[in-house]
């Protein structure tokens, strides 16, 4: 999967899944900028690591719940890096509670970063790619999603919207030969993951059907496939990353 000479951008990509996706990315060729809103050693750690690989790094401070700030990044990005060709939307938050519990906070907060920001990025780019008459669009969404979870309304509606917004703008961009899919993955070995209670693991381990859970390259390495070429007739679709835990 060879992505030399292609330019991506990936949102959260200094912690969690992202940091997997980046290098990824870069070791397929690709220039990758991502950016931060809090984490700024971490993102100037993984694009240190994308130019060991003498690949173009990038990190940009940027909110993705900001309009504003997702057309300011891309733009500096294609100035930087000549073109954009594959954007990732991976940024993502959780603030779980009951509904009967739930505050217009945590809704606005999770539907805010998760759905609106991922708009913002494909609203930035989607000119570029238009013009280009190519690009690759990713975006990450969640199982929970598709299936719905206990305490999950804001998150679970969230990743249900990115799947809506995956299968739209596949129709609007195609085209334009620009693919569109989603990726679903269950639960991930992230150090978030890691700091929950070993029950709650150990429920998500006996869903799946692999007995086990996924690694952040799970994810990445999907990632590659879908941004590559081998991945051309491929679009609109929602595959999930999971060892069998939604069937």
């Amino acid at each position: 999967m060879n992505l030399e000479n292609k330019n991506a951008i990936v949102t959260g990509g200094s912690v969690g899944i992202g940091c997997a996706i980046v290098p990824a990315l870069a070791r397929a060729g690709a220039n990758v900028a991502l950016n931060y809103r809090r984490h700024a050693d971490e993102a100037n750690a993984v694009v240190a690591d994308i130019e060991k690989m003498g690949r173009k790094g990038l990190a940009v401070k940027a909110d993705v719940s900001s309009f504003d700030d997702a057309q300011a990044m891309v733009k500096t990005v294609a100035d930087e890096f000549g073109s954009v060709d594959i954007l990732v939307c991976n940024a993502g938050v959780n603030r779980d509670g009951v509904i009967w519990k739930m505050t217009e906070q945590q809704w606005d907060e999770v539907l805010d970063i998760n759905l609106k920001g991922y708009f913002n990025y494909i609203r930035a780019v989607a000119p570029y790619f238009r013009e280009q008459k190519h690009g690759r669009i990713i975006n990450i969404t969640s199982i929970n999603g598709m299936r719905g979870k206990f305490g999950q309304s804001n998150y679970a509606a969230s990743k249900a919207g990115i799947i809506g917004l995956t299968k739209t703008v596949a129709r609007e961009l195609g085209a334009s030969q620009v693919t569109v899919n989603a990726i679903a993955p269950g639960m991930i070995m992230t150090e978030m993951a890691k700091k929950l209670e070993q029950k709650w693991l150990d429920v998500a381990i006996a869903e799946t059907v692999l007995n086990k859970l996924g690694e952040p390259e799970d994810v990445a390495h999907l990632v590659v496939f879908l941004a590559s070429d081998l991945a051309a007739h491929i679009t609109g679709q929602i595959i999930s990353v999971d060892g069998g835990q939604y069937i």
